[in-house]
């Protein structure tokens, strides 16, 4: 199989090869990697493992990639910025090679602290792409129309729910334990940093957990992961995202109606029905207002006041 610039396979030095096949196999086993994932990642690192052969003299062994410096990594970002990489490309090829890195280290190969000492591109901030109300509601009345076990069907609409009413991000949500499953009007998140948050919760998506979980054959109780997939493991945001796509998909709503695109929704709706920034910038978790007053650009004179009173789930 060929690779940007030039190399394949067989061109690799065996001990690359070699890591690069089991990192493959890593990643669609125990990271549940797409093949399409899979295929960008080693397209990033052959096009990376191409331009550090030309700026060492030949293509690196396993031991020449451990010894990289920061100095090498720069040379690398400042050639695919005279080459015209946009940003958001060049972000992704790094975070390709961090994973590739983190895959050395986790399998006993050696570690590289340099790459990890690499800034990200900054990359320029566009407003969110929140769902409008009459859209976010028809997700959530469609959360599992495709499934053929109806607890499945209940476990999409609790998160759903749970992501528009309150506002999480996806890992959040899928981090919740049973027993922090909300009984009363508002429950302690633990978002990025380990900050903790406390969010207002409304009876409908209460109540839409608990039918989730009288209905969940595997009984989550305890410790047990509050979401869980078909066979009772903890739900991941793979298939959280893949469920979306499926509602998506019979909605024909666009690209950007992800798990997180209910996040930006509930941010949008609160401020469009007059919450204030501050209010949201605790809800959501954020650490700097900047990142909340992006909601500011977003055009919010078409979308209805929700929240406590105006948003949508709680006058059903």
């Amino acid at each position: 199989m060929a690779h940007p610039n030039g190399l394949t396979a067989l061109t690799v030095p065996s001990d690359v090869r070699e890591a690069i096949a089991d990192w493959c196999t890593w990643l669609s086993d125990e990271r549940r990697a797409s093949d399409h994932t899979t295929e960008n990642y080693l397209a990033d690192l052959y096009a990376f493992l191409g331009f550090i052969g030309g700026h060492l003299g030949g293509v690196p062994d396993l031991n020449a990639l451990l010894r990289l410096n920061p100095r090498d990594f720069r040379s690398w970002l400042a050639r695919r910025s005279m080459d015209g990489m946009a940003k958001t490309s060049t972000a992704r090829a790094l975070s390709s090679l961090r994973n590739f890195y983190r895959f050395l280290d986790r399998s006993g190969r050696g570690q590289n602290a340099a790459v990890s000492s690499i800034r990200n591109p900054r990359l320029p901030q566009t407003a969110p792409k929140p769902l409008s109300p009459v859209d976010a509601l028809a997700v959530l009345e469609n959360a599992g129309v495709w499934q053929d076990e109806p607890w499945l069907a209940k476990r999409n609409l609790a998160l759903f729910t749970l992501l528009y009413g309150c506002g999480l991000r996806i890992s959040e949500a899928l981090d919740l334990n049973a027993n922090q499953s909300p009984t009363g009007d508002s429950m302690v998140i633990t978002g990025k940093g380990n900050k903790q948050r406390l969010v207002p919760v409304l009876p409908i998506i209460r109540d839409a957990i608990e039918d989730y979980l009288r209905a969940c054959p595997y009984a989550p109780h305890g410790n047990d992961a509050l979401f869980v997939g078909a066979r009772g493991k903890r739900l991941v945001a793979q298939v959280a995202q893949r469920e979306m796509r499926k509602v998506r998909d019979l909605l024909q709503l666009p690209d950007t109606a992800t798990p997180h695109a209910l996040r930006h929704s509930f941010a949008t709706h609160l401020l469009a029905g007059g919450g204030d920034l501050r209010t949201i910038q605790d809800l959501l978790g954020h650490a700097s207002l900047s990142t909340t007053q992006r909601y500011t650009a977003v055009d919010s004179e078409q979308l209805m006041a929700v929240y406590n009173g105006t948003h949508p789930r709680a006058r059903r």
